[in-house]
């Protein structure tokens, strides 16, 4: 007898080939039985995927050209990578396999990480809102809180602010979000104003149509809204006029420094005096004081 012929007649070689086989006919057993589920499954993942990929689509066309790259393309990632694992886990749904562990598990783990992380998640979320909103942008000058200054950059975090004295502040955005923002560029124009003492014996008149000339021959003072001047109040030394006046919103600290410098000069040579603290005080009657001379001796 051959070799090739001990071979063939090898008994565990003939074990082999019917595991094999066995193995083969559960499988096809197994895909004619749960082939109508397995259908089911794929065409769940098939479409749990192709919404996720609407989703990113929608995504790109609204928010991808108003957020930062830097922001965006995490932000997009989060976004369709869970709706991904939301159609995979539903997926095995048809097999039986109970999602309601999974579903416990995923909370328990959720608390477990929203209170370990609770701070950067509600800066995460502030962050994102304000990204959408927009109430500032890079480059807008803007108080928040008692801050005041540049906005030098945002991140999904913080919110940087250089101060008008250079320094750079940075704010959680869970802060920026939850406190009033003042933004000062998001207008064409910016009014200027401020007040002035001027004397007593002055004509009220003639020194608002003094000071309204100042501001009407001012070039970045616009003509409308037109500049104005009014008694604002009486104080004990001077008579307070407020002065206002509008100029663009680039222009407007270099106007209201230009008006507060050139003012001063601007009413001497009209005659007009800016009067300083003083009180006056008037004796009504004449008060006579007599002095009683001792005699020598005392």
């Amino acid at each position: 007898m051959t070799s090739s012929s001990a071979i063939f007649h090898n008994p565990n070689r003939g074990a082999l080939v019917l595991e094999v086989n066995g193995t083969i006919d559960k499988l096809v057993s197994s895909v004619e039985t749960n082939g109508y589920k397995i259908l089911i499954s794929i065409v769940i993942l098939v479409a749990g995927v192709l919404f996720a990929l609407f989703i990113r689509a929608v995504m790109r066309r609204s928010l991808g050209q108003r957020l930062p790259p830097h922001v965006y393309k995490p932000f997009e990632a989060i976004v369709y990578y869970s709706l991904v694992i939301i159609a995979g886990i539903g997926a095995l749904y048809p097999f039986g396999i109970s999602l309601t562990s999974l579903i416990i598990a995923g909370g328990f783990a959720g608390i477990v990480v929203g209170l370990a992380t609770q701070s950067t998640l509600s800066n995460l979320v502030s962050g994102l809102m304000l990204l959408i909103e927009q109430p500032l942008r890079i480059g807008d000058p803007v108080t928040v809180k008692s801050y005041s200054g540049i906005v030098a950059g945002m991140n999904v975090f913080s919110t940087l602010i250089r101060t008008w004295e250079g320094p750079i502040v940075r704010i959680p955005n869970n802060d920026v979000f939850n406190t009033v923002i003042v933004n000062y560029s998001r207008m064409k124009a910016r009014r200027v104003e401020f007040t002035i003492g001027v004397h007593y014996d002055t004509d009220i008149d003639y020194a608002s149509r003094v000071i309204k000339e100042l501001m009407a021959d001012h070039p970045l003072c616009l003509i409308n809204p037109s500049p104005e001047v009014f008694v604002e109040d009486y104080s004990d030394s001077a008579i307070k006029l407020r002065m206002r006046c509008w100029a663009p919103t680039q222009a407007w600290f270099a106007t209201k420094v230009d008006l507060q410098t050139k003012l001063k000069k601007h009413l001497d040579e009209a005659g007009i005096v800016i009067p300083y603290p003083q009180l006056d005080l008037h004796v009504k009657e004449e008060v006579r004081v007599s002095l009683n001379k001792g005699d020598g001796n005392s």
